[in-house]
């Protein structure tokens, strides 16, 4: 009986880790881009597009910012202007790389220990715009250093997001008629 309920709680330890764990890895598919230098990626992003969610509903002027943590990780700040509410919409977080530090393949959360897949899959010489996946193909986001970026770019964004499964007829390209610099 007792060796019954030790096997009984491993096993459940090992579905909870193999659930949080499986949210990390990214869809088949999407690779994420080597050669990636975490430095150049810090500081503000615009977001373009994004597949819906509702922790986003109705959010307009929406930036990312990243910065360094102390722990070796990157903070996170997400705000959005809700314009239903009248006011700024925040979420802190924290990201960590799943593998090293030059894969654009980075593990984020904003609650708790439960983290969720942050995928960089395309990301210009520049660090002008950065296409990120998440978990699964509901997850899906376009960045850019700047509010309005270059059209042809957001076009080949669609293409390619399509050709890898995600249903882009579902995007919602980020209105940005709030000045991000605006007092919030």
């Amino acid at each position: 009986m007792q060796i019954k309920r030790h096997v009984l709680r491993f096993s459940v330890l090992v579905l909870v880790v193999g659930l949080m764990g499986g949210c990390v890895r990214l869809p088949a598919e999407v690779e994420p881009v080597r050669n990636f230098d975490p430095q150049r990626y810090l500081g503000t992003w615009y977001e373009i597009a994004r597949l819906d969610h509702s922790f986003e509903r109705g959010l307009t002027s929406v930036t990312a910012q990243y910065s360094e943590r102390d722990d070796g990780g990157i903070a996170v700040l997400n705000r959005g202007y809700d314009q239903e509410q009248g006011e700024w919409s925040e979420a802190e977080g924290k990201a960590y790389f799943v593998e090293s530090p030059d894969i654009g393949h980075l593990k984020v959360s904003f609650f708790g220990p439960f983290y969720s897949a942050y995928g960089i899959f395309e990301l210009d010489e520049a660090y002008q715009y950065a296409w990120v996946a998440g978990h699964n193909r509901d997850y899906l986001w376009l960045l850019a250093r700047s509010p309005q970026p270059d059209q042809a770019m957001v076009e080949r964004f669609v293409e390619t997001a399509k050709e890898l499964g995600y249903d882009t007829g579902e995007l919602i390209f980020v209105e940005h008629e709030m000045s991000a610099t605006l007092e919030q």
